[in-house]
């Protein structure tokens, strides 16, 4: 049985990253490699089959794939749809979500195989090594974090010289765009992102436009969760999503380009993909806006913004995330009903709703025509005490008062 203290688990994809740590590890360190993939979505089957076959190829003593779909959506996703989550009004936190799930998926496996290391194939660049050195110090204290990119600081051709090296036969030639696909969106990076002024040219984008027509769409939820579209039901969101996402991909929605604040205090900008998610943020949202009162939707948006941003830095084990998921929750107990959506090339329109719990019902009056529930009179008298206040203090502070 190979020594615990020469066990190391590896997050691995298959890229030229983690296949350097691979080597790096096994042959220059003496570790035993413990690969494991987390698929958030963004594998098929005959994918995870190639990267199993690469891993060990390399020399990997096991190698694990960890489908983490479902959970992903039901710790993560789920939350950011029942709050409309959307980085700077823009981006609907694609990658970042996801490699929360990553992170404590391969620390969890980690504790399984009793490693004593952990290794990640982060540079010292970006967010990702912020969020994945967080989640293994809290839930794995004590096992040492070995980075071998950032740490060597090593450049892309160094990294294939060495690999180059050691007899490595794989597809050293990067593409001019780097993709990361998942349940919630694909992010993608190129020379246009790296400066501020540049949109992503048609060919950059994994999804290209097939739909010329328009077409609608129902969605229905039942207390938050997508569960059916077009009468056609599914056993769990997760399907709706992936589902939806075949219809509007094709129309090209969703594409934009984000430009935020990294935790290590830089700017970055990065396009990214994602016509299932913005769909159902804002058919949600739409639908929320019928069935919740003004104060609902009011906290709620603070809240989410505060959980939006805090799971962004990699904050997902703060308690205080566990609190605001509960309030999440107990607000969608009335977001029911069906939203009406037109989708045409690159863009989207919501229809309207339909739902028991609407709040725009006809029988309590017609916003600007009629209403049942109280008459004039007892508008002008609320109109007088509701801003009674600040009409004492227009006259007690008015330059023609006489007292002053």
């Amino acid at each position: 049985m190979a020594q615990a203290s020469k066990n190391v688990v590896l997050g691995f994809s298959g890229g030229l990253d983690t296949t350097f740590c691979v080597k790096y590890l096994t042959e220059d360190r003496g570790f035993n490699v413990h690969s494991v993939i987390v698929n958030t979505g963004g594998f098929t089957n005959q994918e995870l089959a190639q990267i199993e076959a690469h891993a060990y190829k390399l020399g990997v003593k096991t190698h694990t794939t960890v489908n983490a779909v479902e959970s992903y959506y039901n710790s993560i996703v789920k939350y950011l749809i029942y709050g409309n989550v959307l980085k700077n009004n823009t981006y609907p936190l694609s990658v970042s979500a996801e490699r929360l799930s990553q992170a404590l998926h391969i620390a969890e496996h980690a504790k399984k195989l009793n490693a004593l290391a952990v290794a990640h194939g982060s540079t010292g660049a970006g967010n990702d090594q912020v969020r994945f050195d967080m989640i293994f110090n809290i839930m794995i204290p004590g096992v040492e974090i070995i980075t071998p990119i950032r740490d060597l600081k090593l450049s892309r051709e160094e990294e294939i010289a060495y690999l180059k090296k050691k007899g490595v036969d794989m597809n050293f030639e990067k593409s001019m765009y780097s993709i990361n696909k998942g349940l919630w969106g694909t992010s993608v990076g190129g020379k246009e992102t790296l400066q501020s002024k540049g949109m992503l040219p048609e060919t950059a984008w994994p999804t290209q436009v097939t739909k010329t027509d328009s077409t609608e769409l129902t969605l229905s939820f039942v207390k938050g969760e997508l569960t059916a579209i077009n009468g056609h039901l599914f056993n769990h969101p997760v399907k709706a999503i992936q589902y939806l996402q075949t219809i509007a991909g094709a129309y090209g929605v969703g594409r934009d380009i984000h430009v935020g604040d990294t935790i290590i205090g830089i700017k970055g900008r990065v396009g990214f993909e994602a016509a299932a998610p913005m769909v159902i943020l804002k058919a949600h949202h739409a639908l929320e806006k019928h069935v919740l009162t003004k104060w609902q939707l009011n906290w709620k948006d603070q809240l989410a913004q505060f959980y939006g941003n805090w799971l962004h830095e990699g904050q997902i084990l703060d308690p205080v995330m566990r609190d605001i998921e509960a309030y999440l929750t107990n607000s969608q107990q009335n977001v029911t009903g069906d939203v009406f959506v037109q989708i045409m090339p690159y863009r989207f329109q919501i229809i309207g709703i339909e739902s028991n719990f609407d709040l725009m019902s006809a029988k309590f009056g017609k916003y600007g025509e009629m209403n049942t529930g109280f008459t004039g009179e007892d508008v002008r008298g609320f109109s007088k005490i509701f801003g009674n206040q600040t009409s004492i203090w227009h006259q007690v502070n008015s330059p023609l008062n006489p007292s002053k």
